[in-house]
This record gives structure tokens, sequence and C-alpha cells, in this order.
């Protein structure tokens, strides 16, 4: 049966997925590129970002193999761009460029209703305004017997684990003390949220650790 997986969700050590000050010039907030460091360092990074060379070994291997049955993706507002309230003259289209490196739908999280946009090499965003349970079924239809990819940030991931609804969580945690920001595993109220711990792999700066949804 299809999932929901978090995949590639790096943390610092005191638990931030990104650190205060995010904005257009700062996606991760001020001092949170620190945390992407293992994998700016990688082959699979740098041949998205169009440039050659990279590492490759156990880092690589975690994003080449993120990809792995996705059929589509769903991320929050946040995540997609820095444009608040109404999307105005809706020029933004990402942090990407023209070709979006998810290549299939992605479902977006917003309280402002947008048409779809279509960009080079089959991405297509599309923009969901009635729920978390509404983006999901959207883009379980989309992916067909693939897996969704759910990519935070990390308010978003809150809400899937809150509500029962996500079955993976891979986090990588780096060594890095970021002292504020948006933290991952906060906000979750009374939910029963339980998790199962499958994988935990040491690599030169950041830890690997996989976890399962147990209900």
């Amino acid at each position: 049966m299809p999932k929901l997986v978090a995949r590639c969700i790096t943390i610092s050590l005191d638990g931030f997925s990104a650190a205060k000050g995010q904005a257009l010039d700062a996606p991760f907030g001020k001092d949170g590129m620190r945390l992407m460091e293992w994998a700016f360092a990688t082959k699979y990074f740098a041949k998205m970002t169009g440039q050659e060379g990279g590492a490759e070994g156990l880092d690589n291997d975690f994003l080449v193999h993120s990809d792995d049955n996705i059929g589509a993706t769903i991320m929050g507002r946040n995540m997609f761009g820095p444009v608040r309230g109404p999307w105005g003259d809706e020029q933004w289209t990402g942090w990407w460029g023209d070709d979006p490196p998810y290549h299939h739908p992605v479902f977006i999280l917003t309280h402002h209703p947008r048409d779809p946009v279509a960009m080079e090499g089959g991405t297509t965003f599309h923009f969901v305004t009635d729920g978390i349970e509404s983006a999901l079924e959207q883009a379980k239809k989309a992916a067909g017997a693939k897996d969704v990819m759910l990519w935070g940030g990390g308010h978003v991931v809150q809400q899937y684990l809150a509500a029962g609804l996500l079955d993976e969580l891979e986090l990588h945690v780096v060594p890095v003390l970021l002292g504020g920001g948006s933290r991952l595993l906060d906000n979750l109220g009374d939910a029963d949220v339980r998790l199962e711990q499958v994988r935990a792999v040491e690599a030169p700066g950041v830890t690997h650790l996989k976890y399962r949804s147990v209900r």
C-alpha cells in the first residue's frame, strides 16, 4: 500500500530544522545552511545543481535513494517560498528555477487559492486550501501505486505526525546547535505518536536515522 514518507529532513542536535530569520536570501534562516553542509558535499547535490564532482559514499547514497518509489510530494507554503499572504502577481514559482527537481505533482498547503503552475521536467505545483487530509488524498491519487513524499517544513511534519498520517520519518542529525528557529517535533499536543527505530547509520558529520510509525 502506498505510504506517506518524510525523508531527507535534517535537524540540529537541539532539534531545529531551520534557524531563526528565514528569508529570501536565507531559506534555512541565519546560519541555518550549516544544517545542509553534509548534503552540499555530495555528488547527488552537485548533479542536481548542474555542477560536477561531489563526494560519493553513505551520505550520497541516502540522497540518491530518497527519490525511490516517489510519485508525488506534499510541502508547506514556507518551503515553497518566502511569499506571505495573498499570492499577488503570482510570479513566484519556488526556489528551484524553471526545472524543479521533483518531476511529479507537488501539493502545497496554503490558505490562499492559486491556479496550478506547470513547470519544466514534469513538475506541476498544486495549491491546496482545504487541509492536510485533502492534500494527502490528492497526492496519493496522483502518485498511483507509488509513495508520497512529505518534504516539510517542520510545522507540516508536525501536523501529519499528530494526525497519525505519517508512515515513515527519516532524519539526518548534524552536530550543530542553532539555539532557536523551527523545532521539528514541537506542537504535537496530546497526540499519541509512537515511532519504531528501524535504522541508525553514523557517517562523518551526520547520523542518519529512520523511524516507522506504530499504530
